[in-house]
């Protein structure tokens, strides 16, 4: 069994706590988590987000699970897209996070692990998940769940922050995303949950499996045409295709 990334021994005991830690963290800090987010990304984020959902294929009319969901936010990007024939349905195990979702989005919200997915199989043209694969307790049950949803021909469209294998991008994240967003973060949020993700969200990335890896579960798990892309040697895109 594969792991997005060894124990984290100081935010929990063991890998049976992870779990339980992790949704604590999204439901506490889910308030402050679009503040986040825009500091973050200094504003881009949907602009991007609508990018690689129309680069990779998202179109009018088609039907969209976005796992791991949030607070909405890549789900957003992809309702603009599908229009009113489509359909985007969100999934996530935080109730914290469906709550600020569906405060703000007229979409059906799940709450669900992607472990165990509450769908029948091939129900969906495109499974998302936007930063949220280093959250999962193990590859092989999450991948051979997106597959399994998916129609024939049907794609996974994987986003996330990677550990730079350049020097200078790596340097560049440690600072940014390392340093200078936890500190912005402890200065503008009163919520003391809001400045632990960062911490958290930071290590992860840190303590992260390689690309490479990533790459060869999603093959095991039967998908086809894997590969992925990195911009600003950071913010990487895990593409499949269910046969």
């Amino acid at each position: 069994m594969t792991r997005p990334h060894p124990v984290l021994s100081g935010y929990y005991g063991d890998a049976a706590e992870r779990e339980a830690f992790v949704r604590q963290l999204f439901d506490t800090s889910a308030a402050d988590y679009d503040r986040i987010n825009r500091i973050m990304s200094l504003g881009s984020g949907a602009w991007y987000r609508r990018r690689v959902l129309r680069d990779h294929g998202l179109a009018p009319g088609q039907r969209v699970l976005d796992i791991a969901v949030g607070t909405g936010l890549l789900a957003r990007e992809a309702a603009g897209i599908v229009q009113g024939e489509g359909l985007v349905v969100g999934l996530d195990p935080s109730l914290g996070m469906l709550q600020q979702a569906r405060a703000s989005l007229a979409l059906p919200f799940v709450q669900g692990r992607a472990e165990a997915l509450p769908f029948a199989d091939a129900s969906f043209d495109m499974v998302t998940m936007g930063y949220a694969l280093r959250h999962m307790a193990s590859f092989g049950a999450v991948f051979a769940e997106f597959r399994r949803v998916l129609k024939p021909g049907g794609s996974l469209l994987i986003l996330e922050i990677a550990r730079a294998e350049n020097r200078f991008a790596r340097a560049a994240a440690t600072l940014w995303l390392g340093r200078m967003i936890p500190a912005l973060c402890g200065l503008m949020m009163p919520r003391k949950k809001g400045r632990l993700l960062m911490r958290y969200y930071w290590d992860t990335i840190e303590e992260c499996v390689p690309a490479a890896t990533i790459e060869a579960e999603l093959r095991v798990s039967g998908f086809a045409g894997v590969r992925s892309t990195a911009s600003l040697g950071v913010f990487r895109e895990y593409i499949g295709l269910r046969p």
